[in-house]
C-alpha cells in the first residue's frame, strides 16, 4: 500500500522478496497546469507486475477489507500511502501491517517527517520499519537505519535518498519475516510531530538567524517553496547559503547586492545568500540573471 514516488523502491523490494498479491494506492487525481487525470507513481510502477491494483475512494466501508481478505495476506507493507488504515485492515494480515517511515522514530511522527527534519536543522535522520497500530506512527519498531543530513541538502534530495534507504532496510526485515525478536516499543515521551506543510509556511521571515533561513529555504524545496515579497511580486527562493558579506545596521530583509554566488540579504545575525530565484510565470534562474533584468535599488528590502 503506497502512492507517491517515495514508495516505488519499496514496491520493487516487495515484488522481488515476496509473493506480491495486490497493490493498493490512492485514486488517480488531476495534476499539472492542464489538470490531467494522473495515476500515482506506485500504480504506474505496479502495472509491470501484473497484480490487481486497488484504488479505494473510501477506507471505512468494509469494501477494501473484504477485497484484501480474498488474497490471504501474510503481511501488508505500507509506504506513504496517504490514508489512515481502519482497524479491519490493520487486523487482516496474518502478521499485521508494517510501515516504512521516513524518520528515526519516535522523532517526527506524522505526514511530513522528512521536511520537518530539514526545517529543524537536524544533522541526521533515517528510516524506521514499524509494526502499525491505530495510533499515528506509534507502533513498535522492527528496525531502523540512520543517515546524516548534508547542511545544504533539500527536502527533495533527502526524499530520494530515504526512499532507497527505506527499501534496503525493508528488504532486510522481509528477508527473515516475521523476525525471531519482537519489535521494540517507542519511547513516547521523546516523540515529536511532523504535520503536513502548508503553502503559507513558505513565506520567508528575514529577522531570523542565517542558519534558520538556510534551513527554511532547503526544507521548503520542492514544495511549497520558500518565497519573499518584492512589491506586488512574489519571488521563489532556492539554493540558500550563509554569505561571507559583512552585515550592516540596516533592517533584516535589506538587499546588500548580488554577485556570482547569489543575492545577499540581511538576516538577524548576518547575511544569507540566495543562489537562485524564480519570478512569477518564469523559470528558476541564477540570482544574477534575475537582477540583470530587474536590478534592486539601494536599500531595497524583501518582505515575507
Amino acid at each position: 500500500m503506497g502512492s507517491p514516488e517515495f514508495a516505488v523502491p519499496s514496491l520493487r523490494v516487495v515484488a522481488e522478496r515476496c509473493d506480491l498479491r495486490v497493490v493498493v494506492c490512492q485514486p488517480d487525481r488531476p495534476a499539472g497546469r492542464g489538470r490531467k487525470l494522473t495515476a500515482p507513481a506506485v500504480k504506474a510502477a505496479a502495472q509491470a507486475f501484473g497484480v490487481p491494483i486497488e484504488q479505494p475512494v473510501k477506507m471505512r466501508d468494509g469494501t477494501l477489507a473484504r477485497t484484501l481478505a480474498e488474497h490471504e495476506l501474510d503481511v501488508v507493507v505500507v509506504v506513504a500511502f496517504g490514508r489512515i488504515l481502519p482497524p479491519d485492515i490493520l487486523a487482516l494480515p496474518r502478521y499485521g501491517c508494517i510501515n516504512v517511515h521516513g524518520s528515526l522514530l519516535p522523532r517526527w511522527r506524522g505526514a511530513a517527517p522528512i521536511q520537518r527534519a530539514v526545517l529543524a536543522g537536524d544533522r541526521e535522520t533515517g528510516v524506521s520499519i514499524m509494526a502499525m497500530d491505530e495510533g499515528l506512527d506509534t507502533g513498535a519498531v522492527y528496525c531502523a537505519a540512520e543517515t546524516p543530513i548534508d547542511p545544504y541538502e533539500t527536502s527533495g534530495e533527502l526524499f530520494e535518498r530515504l526512499a532507497e534507504l527505506g527499501a534496503r532496510t525493508l528488504d532486510t526485515v522481509l528477508a527473515s519475516f516475521p523476525p525471531a525478536s519482537p519489535p521494540v516499543a517507542q519511547d513516547h515521551e521523546r516523540a515529536t510531530h511532523a504535520p503536513p506543510l502548508t503553502k503559507d509556511e513558505g513565506h520567508t521571515t528575514w529577522d531570523r538567524p542565517v542558519r534558520v533561513l538556510v534551513d527554511h529555504v532547503r526544507g521548503m524545496d520542492p514544495w511549497p517553496v520558500a518565497t519573499a515579497a518584492r512589491g506586488d511580486e512574489r519571488l521563489k527562493l532556492f539554493a540558500a547559503r550563509p554569505s561571507s558579506w559583512a552585515s550592516t545596521a540596516a533592517a533584516p530583509g535589506t538587499v546588500l547586492g548580488v554577485d556570482e554566488a547569489g543575492l545577499h540579504v540581511l538576516a538577524q545575525d548576518g547575511v544569507v545568500c540566495i543562489g537562485e530565484l524564480q519570478p512569477p510565470g518564469k523559470r528558476r534562474m541564477p540570482a544574477t540573471a534575475y537582477v540583470a533584468g530587474k536590478p534592486f535599488a539601494p536599500g531595497e528590502t524583501l518582505g515575507s
